[in-house]
């Protein structure tokens, strides 16, 4: 409502950028130790996986490169840019890399997404696809989906409604705020 009587707060890529990071970062921290809970005792698996509970830093890149997926649909190119810009440099800075480095894990991450997920295009289902490629679940499957490589559509559909958790709500932080570019 006040938004709507005082206009939405103007962040600029660097607050936004600051946001989004923190909040990505502290979800998987807080969570993955219940993903990895959850994918080691699904049902569709006939020898149960070992997923180390600390082990959360491809999970995060899958996550990382699935929302930036979905950047496009709610910014300009420029915005998009400017953002993903900010984005990449703090993650870099968290995981003490350079700038290109960063850009070049998550550049391989987003091919990864396309890679197990083509032809597809559903963004959330690559992620399912990338965790389970990431984790090296076929070997924990019946014969029949180990020798095909690819998961049980039962468990893809379970993990896909975890994954779902993980996608940024763009809508709702912009009906807040506005992206007000930091004189670029």
């Amino acid at each position: 409502m006040f938004a709507t009587i005082f206009g939405k707060k103007k962040l600029t890529e660097d607050k936004i950028a600051n946001i989004f990071v923190n909040s990505l970062l502290e979800s998987v921290d807080r969570t993955f130790a219940d993903v990895a809970t959850t994918i080691m005792v699904d049902p569709d698996f006939v020898t149960q996986p070992f997923i180390d509970k600390t082990d959360s830093d491809k999970f995060l890149m899958i996550v990382l490169a699935g929302n930036y997926n979905y950047f496009s649909r709610y910014f300009s190119a420029l915005e998009e840019d400017l953002l993903k810009g900010q984005i990449t440099k703090k993650f870099a800075n968290v995981f003490g890399l350079q700038f290109d480095e960063m850009k070049a894990i998550i550049s391989e991450y987003q091919n990864l997404i396309y890679r197990v997920n083509h032809p597809s295009k559903n963004t959330l289902y690559g992620m399912s696809k990338a965790v389970f490629a990431k984790y090296n679940l076929a070997q924990y499957q019946d014969d029949y989906f180990a020798q095909l490589n690819a998961p049980n559509p039962l468990f893809l559909k379970r993990l896909d409604g975890v994954m779902e958790n993980y996608l940024w709500n763009w809508s709702v932080f912009l009906n807040k705020y506005k992206f007000n570019t930091s004189a670029h």
